[in-house]
């Protein structure tokens, strides 16, 4: 039993550092963007690619696997709709989380050339910001989903 809650322990933080991490990377790029200033925007994205690799990358990994230890040891299994529907929208977070970070890291070296050139940010930059934002809309609304999901795990 101390194992079960050993790992549910884990999988609730790594749901905590998904949430927060993805949280606090929007805060911090759009109030870079708002600032219009590419040094900070290019300082602002190179800190959040690191944390995006750094801790939810690793979230990301780790959730399936305490996910896969909780159902071995408890009588949930894939058949519960509530937890299909959450691998369904974790595979939707994924398949929106995975481009936002490439564009994060191109936003970034867009925001760097600006910034050492003293030039304007290119079209390019605001057309990325633009498709980072709107991906993140479904992405994180996936992630809100999930953690109602895991915690009501409701009869549908």
């Amino acid at each position: 039993m101390i194992l079960y809650f050993i790992v549910k322990y884990v999988h609730v933080l790594g749901a905590v550092v998904i949430l927060g991490t993805g949280s606090g990377i929007a805060f911090f790029m759009l109030m870079a963007h708002r600032s219009g200033d590419p040094a900070f925007i290019a300082r602002t994205a190179a800190s959040v690619v690191i944390a995006d690799m750094l801790f939810t990358a690793s979230a990301v990994v780790l959730q399936p696997i305490t996910g896969g230890v909780l159902m071995a040891l408890s009588t949930t299994s894939l058949s519960e709709r509530w937890l299909a529907t959450s691998l369904g929208l974790y595979a939707v977070a994924g398949l929106f989380w995975i481009p936002v970070v490439f564009m994060q890291i191109e936003m970034r070296d867009l925001a760097r050339r600006a910034a050492a050139q003293n030039t304007p940010l290119p079209a390019r930059y605001f057309m990325l910001y633009r498709r980072w934002f709107l991906f993140g809309i479904p992405g994180f609304g996936a992630v809100m989903a999930i953690l109602w999901l895991m915690i009501a795990k409701p009869i549908f």
